[in-house]
């Protein structure tokens, strides 16, 4: 049986591209700011991403204040990105995400994408089933999600000309009692965002066969 392989599109190249030229950056250039229009912007396309039960649980501290990311720097273990960057994404997850489902499932509504019935079923299925999860296993839900939104606001920034870096090097509980965050919003990692002042340094990947595998995993 034969497969086809259409070739890319112009369309589908560009993605690729971006994919290619996306580099954790660490030296910004400071003079390059990203107005909050814009960074509002490429949060609307970040959210775009897929979450559990639609219930879009992340939430978006953006710090673009030079006085606020020279807080930010020490808790950040003085991570130069911290300052130099336009701003820096604090990526949440809001662990009480479900009292957002009527909200969200009556955008479906009225947006056509579902009968009111069929929402109405979904938010009581979905309420039941968080109000008898362990915290546990919420806390890994909107890791999860977390982890799916950040490395789309990655891809969205390069898409439009910027650059960033994902940080998990920083003391969260500092960083909670610094900025107020109270213990309904799990962080996950902070994402600088700017201009490059020096390009992200190449690098490898293993060979797809070292981590790839069909049907069954190899007897190690």
């Amino acid at each position: 049986m034969s497969v086809s392989q259409p070739s890319p599109t112009m369309e589908q190249q560009s993605f690729f591209d971006v994919i290619r030229e996306r580099r954790s950056v660490r030296s910004y250039d400071p003079e390059v700011k990203i107005s909050r229009e814009e960074l509002t912007e490429i949060l609307q396309e970040t959210t775009l991403a897929p979450s559990a039960a639609n219930l879009q649980p992340w939430r978006f501290l953006v710090i673009d204040s030079p006085e606020l990311k020279q807080k930010l720097l020490p808790i950040a273990f003085n991570q130069q990105q911290v300052v130099e960057a336009s701003a820096v994404i604090a990526v949440l997850g809001d662990l009480e995400s479900i009292r957002m489902a009527e909200k969200i499932y009556g955008q479906a509504v009225d947006a056509g994408f579902m009968p009111a019935d069929t929402a109405k079923s979904f938010v009581e299925r979905y309420t039941g089933m968080y109000s008898s999860m362990p915290p546990e296993a919420i806390r890994q839900i909107v890791y999860t999600d977390g982890g799916l939104v950040s490395m789309q606001l990655m891809l969205v920034a390069r898409a439009k000309g910027y650059d960033t870096v994902p940080m998990a090097g920083y003391d969260k509980q500092k960083f909670t009692e610094a900025f107020g965050i109270s213990d309904r919003y799990a962080p996950v990692m902070l994402i600088a965002i700017g201009k490059a002042a020096k390009p992200g340094h190449p690098t490898t990947r293993l060979p797809i066969e070292d981590v790839t595998f069909f049907n069954e995993m190899p007897n190690e």
